[in-house]
């Protein structure tokens, strides 16, 4: 058996065909759906299936509970994140070129946290609960983007201007780029304008990567 098909299997162990695929996806959707609207606690079985139009005893085929449908969906959206290491992967560091490396970063962010709001909201609430499997979840989530922002540093400092470690310097980084893109409305709220906060991400990015100020814009 595939590591694809072990991931698809049943609660009872079987690998689902065609069919069984598409219902156990759309019992997904249906679950990322409702949690922009309902508390994860509140969350039940029957109401994921009546929305996918399906039975509870549907549902207990693919899912022993609506947890487990949710730390699926925790790990699809964190290998969604290899597209960001990538961008830092890729990216050009220097000037001008570098500074736009970091808007995209900081774009990216943002855009990460607007797709994933509510399942992200989850992950919180769990990881701070203690449940180690969020945690574990959270933490391989950013830690691709954390190590490729290591290297990004390593590459553009050959010898570092600021006696600062490469990887917690990247560890900062990524902290502060959830962390803002999460309040990212909050900042809002207190009248700061959402192209501004980019800005000063990107300043901060920049200079935390190359140890020089970022260019003038």
């Amino acid at each position: 058996m595939s590591e694809a098909e072990a991931d698809l299997r049943a609660a009872d162990g079987r690998v689902p065909g065609r069919r069984g695929r598409a219902t156990r996806t759309r019992l997904l959707e249906c679950t990322a759906d409702m949690l922009e609207t309902t508390s994860y606690r509140e969350l039940k079985v029957i109401d994921i299936a009546r929305e996918a139009a399906t039975s509870p005893a549907t549902f207990y085929q693919y899912f022993p509970d609506v947890e487990s449908a949710i730390l699926v969906l925790a790990e699809e959206m964190a290998e969604d994140t290899s597209s960001v290491a990538e961008l830092v992967r890729k990216g050009p560091w220097k000037g001008q070129a570098g500074y736009e490396t970091a808007l995209a970063l900081s774009d990216s962010f943002f855009d990460f946290w607007d797709r994933h709001r509510s399942l992200l909201r989850v992950i919180d609430l769990a990881t701070g609960e203690g449940d180690r499997r969020f945690t574990r979840i959270r933490s391989r989530m950013l830690n691709e983007i954390t190590v490729a922002l290591s290297d990004a540093i390593k590459i553009a400092q050959p010898k570092p201007k600021h006696d600062l470690d490469g990887m917690a310097t990247a560890g900062v980084l990524v902290a502060m780029l959830a962390n803002v893109a999460s309040h990212r409305y909050g900042f809002e709220f207190w009248g700061i304008r959402t192209s501004d906060t980019r800005q000063s991400m990107a300043s901060v990015v920049y200079w935390s990567v190359t140890g020089s100020k970022p260019p003038t814009v």
